[in-house]
């Protein structure tokens, strides 16, 4: 088990690169944002899996994205 076992959808360097504390190219920066955009896409089988199979979590899920959208 690595490090990313405990990260949440975004890895520590996408962190810093989004952030802009990171001195990485345009390109790179853009091709970050794809990433998470597509991690954002596949979080929906993820919800679909919660909701079928482990309601508590799904909650717990619900919860921590919608107490941080201010």
């Amino acid at each position: 088990m690595g490090d990313d076992q405990y990260r949440g959808l975004l890895t520590e360097r996408e962190r810093e690169i989004l952030k802009g504390d990171a001195d990485v190219s345009d390109n790179y920066r853009y091709r970050v944002v794809s990433r998470v955009r597509t991690k954002i896409e596949n979080v929906d089988e993820d919800i679909s899996i919660l909701a079928e199979n482990q309601e508590d979590l799904l909650e717990e899920l619900r919860e921590a994205v919608c107490e941080n959208t201010n």
